[in-house]
């Protein structure tokens, strides 16, 4: 025999002899494949199966429920007649939030137009007492007025009216009564006082009194006056404007500040008044 076969004959005898071993091992073993449970885990299991209560299956759970279905009795529905709709009240229901706010914003707005209207209305019939330029401004009492002037050098302001309040002399009515311009002016003249509005004639400045001169001098352009508004120096075209003065039998002395009366032309000298110290405001040439 050649070598050759007898290499195939071992090669074949070796095959069959592992064939037999590893039947032999799986014939010992429970494993019959992959995944398969063992003898003893089947029969614990088959020893559970046996304690647990036995459930009713889906068919007869099926058939009990059609059974109570049949037994139960059906009540024949009575037909009732249609309701009539009733609209909701709106009361009951309540507001939103957005109709909350639209109507009290309307209702605060009508307020406030309603208050401001009536107090436009009830201002237009009964105009206020209070002293108000451009109308008749109660300045005080005719004494308590010339008190002050005394006092506070010859001059009294009103800031109510706008002017200013001086002395006019007694002795000086005469003349005062050829002048033209004072003809409008002659009853406060005769109680003793004239009103001479702040505004300088020449620029509409207001104009200061100068305690040292006794005069009225213009800061802006040195338009200067003598104590009643006659003009003496500076580039003002006349003697600073009045408003005519009435006082009451009750000593109250009102300024009529609807109408300013233009002052003296340059050149009137009525009282007679020179400048009784040093100038506040210096440089406003002369008219005399």
């Amino acid at each position: 025999m050649s070598s050759s076969a007898i290499i195939a004959i071992a090669v074949a005898a070796v095959v069959v002899l592992a064939a037999v071993v590893l039947l032999t091992a799986a014939r010992k073993s429970d494993v019959r494949g992959a995944g398969a449970l063992s003898r003893e885990t089947r029969r614990r299991d088959r020893d559970a199966d046996i304690d647990l209560p036995a459930a009713p299956s889906g068919r007869a759970v099926e058939r009990a429920a059609a059974a109570e279905t049949r037994s139960t009795e059906i009540v024949p529905l009575i037909p009732a007649p249609p309701a009539i709709w009733v609209a909701p009240d709106r009361d009951a229901i309540g507001v939103s939030r957005r109709q909350f706010l639209n109507r009290a914003t309307v209702t605060l707005m009508s307020a406030g137009l309603g208050t401001f209207a009536a107090g436009a209305f009830v201002a237009f019939l009964w105009p206020t007492a209070a002293p108000v330029f451009g109308g008749k401004v109660n300045v005080g009492k005719l004494d308590d007025i010339l008190s002050t002037i005394r006092s506070s050098g010859g001059f009294f302001y009103s800031s109510s009216a706008r002017s200013y309040v001086t002395v006019y002399p007694s002795e000086s009515l005469p003349k005062a009564k050829g002048v033209v311009e004072y003809q409008p002016l002659l009853g406060g003249m005769e109680s003793g006082v004239v009103a001479l509005y702040q505004k300088c004639p020449h620029l509409g400045c207001r104009v200061p009194e100068c305690k040292s001169s006794q005069w009225f001098e213009c800061p802006c352009h040195g338009s200067q006056y003598n104590r009643v508004g006659e003009k003496k120096a500076g580039p003002a075209p006349r003697g600073m404007d009045h408003f005519a003065v009435s006082v009451s039998p009750t000593g109250d002395v009102v300024i009529d500040t609807s109408t300013p009366f233009n002052g003296a032309s340059i050149g009137t000298n009525t009282t007679g008044q020179e400048a009784e110290g040093p100038h506040c405001i210096t440089g406003g040439g002369g008219h005399g």
